[in-house]
């Protein structure tokens, strides 16, 4: 067996009187010895030799190369063993025949007495370390990064879903890293329901009412929402808007035709003020969301302002139909039964069949001698993002859809070439509200801007930031808001809504039934010219 005598870089710098047993800085990690004290003067040289005993079980060290001293007894059995549980890890990296033993060595080898004194010296001081090593270790042991539960890891998992993909990186101005560690140390998480707990505070730190923490159930609803039916009153619901002072409670973004709210009169603008006798005011929209869909059958009782009227509703939850597409043809007879059609389209929500609905839609009524479209986006609250850059598609021949930006600026353009156009040449008519909002406003922001149509209505509602859905291991999942998005025109309309081109008559109907009456009579108060409505 070989050993290695010399100097080692991992513990003696070129000016220390340090004294190493080990090889060069490749093997300064498997270190077996360090005498701090011992004298070497100027020679730090390499030396391996061999260890081997006599009859009487004399340890010598028989140095190859150019030696002077050939067999050096060594007093202390123990240091073999030293040398054996270290050495036989590297044997291969020693190296033979390097210069000679210093002096220095060679005189407390020959001195056992002080050989004996120092090599105590060093034990104490190799207990010591060991102690230290022991503690930290345990201390180490106790931090929750080297002891994960089940628990800790859900929480990981959505602590790192945050911090890849939220839009602000300086998460509302605290430290996204310190803040996993304090929590995995002070916050309980024995439980899974303790973890949503922990979980649920560590999103509400962000201050951001779109991004949020949904239980497996919740999560589960919510995808069924952009898929086909939810069961609930059929309202889309925002906060309010009060520019000069504080508006208490939820104001009804949209009311679903035909679903329990709308039948009961609820309309876009409506503040929701409590929901089964619970105060909304100090109420989040997604608390809200959920208290405000349940079972089929099951009754919710509502306070409703309009205006200045405030009214009790008890209503019925019920399956509310998604399908998000209705359409008819429109004749105008004051320009004779040959006259050009206005196919209307309203589109009421952004779900995961929206974008092939309009298409067909479109087809349909092109079939029909259609020459002139009104796309109607009135209380339409957003949706699937994808769905609204498709839709966006099927009406432009080319150019810019949206502009994705982050704190840094534009990170990504969504345009066209109009491979995907359907309708890219007809006249376009765009209806819009303040119940218009997300991926409708995206839409309407990309048919203006491009001049593809015109708009009309009234300020859409002005959400102008975009949130992905993100499963988590054990089904529950996370909304976060990942992006905000810039019109073609690069207008950021978050809290200001789009401007529509003109205003529309304020008795202007919102069911598709009652809307082609509006192009027929001249002496209704909703009447609108077709040629009017248009002109550029």
């Amino acid at each position: 067996m070989e050993v290695c005598l010399g100097s080692s870089t991992a513990f003696a710098s070129p000016s220390s009187t340090a004294f190493a047993l080990g090889i060069r800085r490749r093997c300064s990690t498997f270190p077996v010895l360090l005498w701090d004290r011992l004298p070497l003067g100027k020679s730090r040289d390499l030396k391996c030799c061999s260890l081997s005993s006599d009859k009487q079980n004399t340890k010598y060290c028989y140095c190859s190369g150019k030696c002077k001293y050939k067999r050096l007894p060594l007093s202390l059995s123990l240091l073999e063993n030293r040398f054996v549980g270290c050495c036989s890890k590297l044997k291969t990296a020693c190296i033979t025949g390097i210069g000679k033993f210093t002096p220095s060595l060679q005189k407390v080898l020959q001195s056992p007495e002080r050989f004996n004194i120092l090599f105590h010296a060093f034990s104490i001081r190799i207990i010591a370390g060991a102690m230290i090593a022991m503690t930290l270790g345990a201390t180490i042991v106790k931090s929750p990064s080297w002891a994960l539960s089940e628990e800790n890891l859900l929480f990981l998992e959505a602590w790192r879903t945050i911090d890849r993909a939220y839009i602000d990186k300086s998460f509302n101005g605290q430290s996204w890293f310190k803040y996993r560690e304090n929590a995995l140390r002070n916050e309980p998480m024995n439980s899974r329901e303790e973890t949503y707990a922990a979980i649920k505070k560590m999103v509400a730190t962000l201050d951001d009412p779109f991004t949020r923490f949904l239980e497996p159930q919740k999560f589960k609803s919510l995808r069924s929402g952009t898929r086909n039916t939810l069961t609930g009153v059929g309202v889309s619901i925002g906060y309010p808007a009060g520019k000069d002072k504080p508006v208490p409670g939820l104001v009804v973004v949209s009311a679903t035709p035909g679903g329990p709210a709308s039948k009961a009169g609820v309309l876009s603008g409506d503040l929701i003020l409590a929901i089964d006798d619970t105060s909304t005011e100090n109420m989040g929209i997604y608390d809200a969301a959920d208290r405000l869909q349940g079972p089929e059958g099951s009754g919710v009782d509502l306070v409703v302002r309009h205006g200045s009227e405030t009214r009790h509703l008890s209503l019925v939850r019920e399956k509310v139909s998604l399908n998000p597409v209705k359409s008819r043809i429109c004749r105008t007879p004051l320009l004779g039964e040959d006259g050009p059609l206005i196919g209307y389209i309203k589109l009421t929500s952004f779900n995961q069949n929206a974008s092939g609905a309009v298409r067909e839609a479109v087809e349909t009524l092109r079939q029909n001698n259609v020459k002139a479209f009104i796309l109607d986006l009135r209380d339409n609250s957003g949706g699937l993002f994808p769905e609204g850059v498709e839709i966006a598609k099927i009406w432009l021949n080319k150019g810019i859809i949206v502009y994705i930006c982050d704190s840094k600026g534009v990170r990504d353009i969504y345009d066209t070439d109009g491979s995907n156009a359907s309708a890219a040449m007809e006249p376009l008519v765009v209806l819009v509200n303040k119940g218009t909002a997300s991926a409708s406003e995206i839409l309407a922001g990309a048919l203006k801007d491009n001049k593809r149509a015109t708009l009309f209505g009234e300020p859409t509602y002005g959400k102008g930031k975009i949130q992905s859905v993100f499963e988590l291991s054990d089904g529950s999942g996370l909304v976060v808001t990942v992006a905000r998005y810039e019109t073609p025109a690069h207008i950021d309309i978050d809290k200001v809504g789009i401007i529509p081109d003109r205003p529309l008559p304020i008795a202007f109907p919102k069911d598709d039934e009652s809307f082609c009456g509006c192009f027929q009579d001249p002496a209704a108060s909703c009447y609108l010219n077709r040629s009017e409505l248009f002109s550029r």
